[in-house]
């Protein structure tokens, strides 16, 4: 995976996330924006911050981005998780939709 320039919206997000500033991370997204993580679907602010706080608290783990590309509209990051949840490591693809400088759609796998 190559690495490309993210958009701000992304690159803020993905500094709060690392963070664990949950509040930070849900200003990233659009009003009416949609998460949707381990087949769950997040929608707005509200359901996104307590998403990530959730997932902030539940396990004590850190991210290091391993990659970007441009695929068509979205762009996809490649996260590293290494932490205390079962497996202790995870490689996940996180698919970002932006519109009108915020993110509009995160899909985890």
């Amino acid at each position: 995976m190559t690495e490309i320039e993210l958009p701000a919206a992304v690159r803020a997000y993905l500094t709060a996330h690392a963070a664990k500033d949950d509040d930070a991370a849900a200003r990233a997204f659009a009003p009416d924006a949609a998460v949707t993580d381990e087949g769950r679907t997040f929608r707005g602010r509200r359901e996104i911050s307590a998403w990530r706080h959730q997932a902030s608290t539940e396990w004590t783990y850190t991210t290091e981005v391993t990659g970007s590309r441009r695929d068509g509209e979205d762009w996809i990051v490649a996260i590293r998780l290494e932490g205390n949840f079962p497996g202790g490591v995870a490689d996940l693809e996180q698919r970002f939709t932006v519109r009108d400088g915020a993110i509009a759609r995160l899909v985890i796998a």
